[in-house]
């Protein structure tokens, strides 16, 4: 074809020239004949492009719509199974703490009983100690008077007796002053002792409160802190 456009007989004054029609379609069907057939495959498949293209994109597009709504549906049931297990975290802490909660109380209730038992038993005792200390007083006192009495009844007998002897009758009441003041002084240390009895009961039920005290102020704080009811009886028996 190219040998016969070149030796082709021109057309002045235009660059067009006069070509054999039938020369030229005998070597146009021999090229055609040439042509392998993969090449009209390809001619289809380049013409199917875009139709493939687009059902590819389509495609794409659904699987994306499909992926999209499996991890929203997934998303959801996660996002509902975390809520379920928050609440029934919650559920379970707030029923640990009302459970906490009752037996503090309770056991503060025991503590308040044995509390108030101590000092009902504190009072008995210091009524008690009181009472035998002034009953002791009172009968040293008394016994210290009839001393007296007697010492002074002796002494003016014994004045009327020896009104001359006047060292006598001053030995007689000097006997009796010392009398009175060893009563006086028998009743100062037992009101004393008794003191001292009641004071050193009184430190102990101060102590064994100090100690509830302290042991409630321990529960309350590890309640707040989140580490558990404590051992309020073990603590109480310390």
């Amino acid at each position: 074809m190219v040998a016969i456009v070149e030796e082709a007989r021109g057309i002045p004054p235009t660059r067009s020239c006069i070509v054999p029609r039938g020369d030229v379609l005998d070597l146009l069907d021999d090229m055609r004949e040439a042509i392998p057939g993969e090449l009209d495959d390809a001619q289809d498949v380049l013409d199917h492009r875009d139709r493939l293209i687009g059902d590819a994109t389509a495609t794409a597009n659904r699987t994306v719509d499909a992926a999209n709504a499996e991890a929203t549906h997934t998303i959801e049931g996660a996002r509902a199974e975390a809520d379920r297990l928050l609440a029934d975290a919650k559920a379970q802490a707030d029923r640990m703490v009302a459970e906490a909660t009752a037996h503090a109380d309770e056991l503060v209730a025991a503590a308040q009983t044995e509390v108030q038992r101590l000092s009902s038993d504190a009072k008995r005792d210091y009524d008690a100690v009181t009472a035998r200390g002034r009953a002791e007083s009172d009968r040293l006192v008394q016994a210290g008077q009839a001393s007296y009495d007697r010492a002074v009844a002796e002494g003016n007998a014994e004045q009327q007796r020896l009104v001359a002897q006047t060292e006598v009758a001053q030995a007689a009441r000097t006997e009796s002053a010392r009398v009175i003041d060893e009563a006086h002084a028998e009743s100062d240390r037992l009101r004393s002792e008794c003191d001292h009895y009641v004071d050193s009961k009184l430190a102990d039920f101060e102590e064994l409160l100090t100690n509830t005290v302290r042991s409630v102020g321990r529960g309350r704080q590890q309640l707040r802190t989140g580490t558990g009811a404590p051992d309020y009886a073990a603590e109480y028996r310390r």
